[in-house]
């Protein structure tokens, strides 16, 4: 008996609140979260169980977090809020002697800043508590560290470069329109690029370095490095790394758009006066572009995201490229949402399935990368994320 209790009804949460549903032998009981519990009781019409339970709370009110923990008893919760809500629900798990995991690192409100120490900070706490707390199960970050693990166990003696590639090669028919919360995406898109090599961190001006690459099933498609939140935990715990990037796929229509809004301040996190009322631009913003939630029924093309890998094995170098491509139509079908909710919502079911079944679980606060990868990729094709691995290829890279 396991009980589950996921906090956020957005697209990612609706799309793992539909796979732990899939999962009844795992996930025996099932609560949503929100601040807003008409979403939550939507989801669940969908599903179509009526034993999923859902309730409102403020994810940020540690003390309302506790009441809902210590109401329902959960045995893991799957947080898919907002980052900025990370630290507070982590409180709330240590505080009821609950397990967690998460999607997305910390980050404050007032600033774009993307970094770890805020959590792994509670590492010791955890571990007296003797509680469990999974950190970036999405896929990237996510099934991007599971890969890079992967590799290292089965196929590499040392990995030396590592690029991680996200491609979007799908078209969801709007003008402009994020595919996750667009607070978020902007904050991430709009801030310095940042990689690893040779021992240190080198700073880039945004999405100033690109260039063309291939994707299964896609082609060429023009790529841009970005600073992304995975990079901090795998150099960290692959120390034979000489190089670590990130690199993300924008249309040109999209990087306009971006240009304008940057332009005319509405990609500005900082307060404004607006007759007499503060306003955050780039929150405004959020309530006035698509939701992401709505991309899914007339969205088409796929992803691919991967690991492309360079590095040693008994002596000789090796290249090593695994992947997913999803479908934003298969997803649809099966979820009611786009591609890019699906590939992180799986991730973080399976995460906690892992925790549940005894997998992935020792006292501590952890990143994907640093358990077994063998019992998560198994899970992952059956789940709905197949991979794929081409030995000894050309990585472009």
């Amino acid at each position: 008996m396991s009980k589950v209790l996921i906090i956020g009804a957005g697209g990612v949460g609706t799309v793992v609140a539909h796979k732990v549903a899939q999962n009844p032998d795992v996930f025996t009981e099932i609560l949503i979260a929100s601040r807003t519990r008409a979403k939550c009781e939507a989801i669940a019409r969908a599903i179509g169980r009526p034993d999923i339970q859902t309730a409102q709370v403020d994810a940020d009110n540690v003390d309302e977090l506790t009441r809902l923990f210590d109401r329902f008893h959960p045995d893991i919760v799957i947080n898919v809020a907002l980052p900025y809500q990370d630290l507070t629900i982590m409180e709330a798990c240590l505080k009821s002697g609950v397990h967690y995991l998460d999607t997305a690192n910390y980050e404050p409100k007032d600033v774009a800043h993307f970094e770890y120490s805020w959590q792994w900070a509670y590492k010791q706490r955890f571990e007296e508590a003797g509680l469990t707390a999974i950190l970036g199960c999405g896929f990237d970050p996510g099934v991007s560290g599971i890969y890079t693990a992967y590799a290292a166990k089965h196929h590499f003696d040392e990995i030396h470069y590592l690029d991680i590639v996200d491609c979007n090669a799908g078209n969801h028919h709007k003008a402009f329109a994020t595919n996750f919360n667009p607070e978020i995406n902007i904050r991430e898109i709009t801030q310095n690029g940042r990689y690893y090599q040779d021992g240190q961190w080198i700073t880039t001006q945004p999405l100033e370095i690109h260039r063309a690459l291939t994707y299964p099933n896609i082609g060429a498609r023009d790529s841009y490095l970005l600073y992304h939140e995975e990079l901090e935990s795998l150099v960290k715990h692959f120390p034979t790394l000489k190089r670590a990037r990130f690199w993300m796929t924008f249309g040109q229509e999209y990087l306009t758009h971006l240009r304008v809004i940057q332009n005319i301040g509405m990609a500005r996190i900082d307060e404004v006066d607006y007759n007499g009322v503060k306003i955050v631009p780039l929150q405004f913003l959020k309530a006035v572009l698509p939701n992401p939630q709505d991309l899914g029924a007339n969205y088409e093309g796929e992803t691919s995201i991967g690991c492309r890998i360079r590095g040693l094995k008994e002596g000789k170098e090796h290249t090593y490229y695994v992947y997913n491509n999803c479908s934003h139509q298969a997803a649809y079908q099966e979820t009611g949402m786009q591609g890019v909710s699906y590939t992180t919502g799986v991730p973080a079911m399976i995460g906690a399935m892992m925790c549940l079944q005894g997998k992935w679980r020792r006292p501590g606060v952890w990143n994907v990368e640093e358990f077994d990868p063998d019992p998560f990729m198994a899970q992952l094709g059956l789940q709905g994320l197949p991979w794929h691995e081409q030995l000894d290829g050309d990585l472009e890279l």
